[in-house]
């Protein structure tokens, strides 16, 4: 598989890492200072383009690799009001999308349960739910893609939440997020449900940048020959396959 890689930072380099461990070669390499190859006519040449930038650049990267006609997988973060967009140029344009918030197979796995625990704990109004998560001081999104996911996957599970709202918050029917930045922490999430007697706690902490480009990686092999818009959960399950 030729991968187009946009955005060539840390993420860029651990992919690139993980990527030609699997075999696979990486023909494009767009960065801060090449802007100027960031063109259609070497988009062409890629199989499959992935996207870790900014919240800032996401849409228009995205759009760009759609309108060469390669599949995208976007770990950008931040940017979820215009997803919509990136989607209907998905279906115009015949293409492959996938973003995630978090590539990582443990993060996703971790999703499972929080999805499964929420559910759980309708029948238990006890018990109180709160989101944490600590990153490096260089992520610029707070609260991070994941912890919203977490917050919004409580929500949807969690008959007597209805919206996710930064901590502190007095209002009972958000779930509140902390959010932490620290020197050298690639990320750690944390769902906590206390009652007067108990606490129940799931965590999930990345030792490294790794899990991250690995699950992009195998992001990349599901979509590229593949039409239409997929998570996650599709890759972990092979649909289709």
């Amino acid at each position: 598989m030729k991968i187009a890689l946009i955005g060539y930072g840390k993420m860029g380099k651990a992919i690139e890492e993980a990527a030609q461990k699997r075999g696979h070669e990486i023909i494009l390499r767009i960065g801060r200072a090449n802007q100027h190859a960031f063109t259609r006519e070497h988009l062409a040449m890629a199989d499959v383009a992935i996207e870790f930038t900014s919240p800032e650049s996401a849409l228009h990267n995205v759009m760009k690799c759609m309108e060469a006609g390669l599949p995208v997988i976007c770990g950008s973060t931040g940017w979820n009001k215009q997803l919509y967009l990136a989607k209907e140029k998905c279906a115009a344009t015949n293409t492959a999308f996938l973003q995630a918030s978090n590539f990582s197979i443990g993060v996703n796995i971790f999703f499972e349960i929080n999805k499964r625990l929420a559910a759980i704990m309708n029948d238990w109004p006890e018990y109180e739910v709160r989101v944490s998560e600590t990153h490096h001081v260089e992520k610029k999104d707070a609260p991070s893609g994941t912890a919203i996911t977490i917050a919004e996957q409580i929500v949807d599970n969690l008959k007597r939440k209805q919206r996710w709202e930064p901590d502190p918050t007095s209002a009972a029917e958000a779930v509140s997020i902390m959010a932490h930045r620290e020197e050298h922490v690639p990320g750690t999430h944390n769902v906590v449900y206390a009652s007067a007697i108990d606490e129940i706690e799931l965590i999930h902490t990345a030792h490294s940048r790794e899990g991250f480009a690995f699950g992009a990686v195998l992001a990349a092999e599901f979509i590229q020959h593949r039409k239409g818009i997929f998570t996650m959960s599709d890759v972990l399950s092979g649909a289709g396959a």
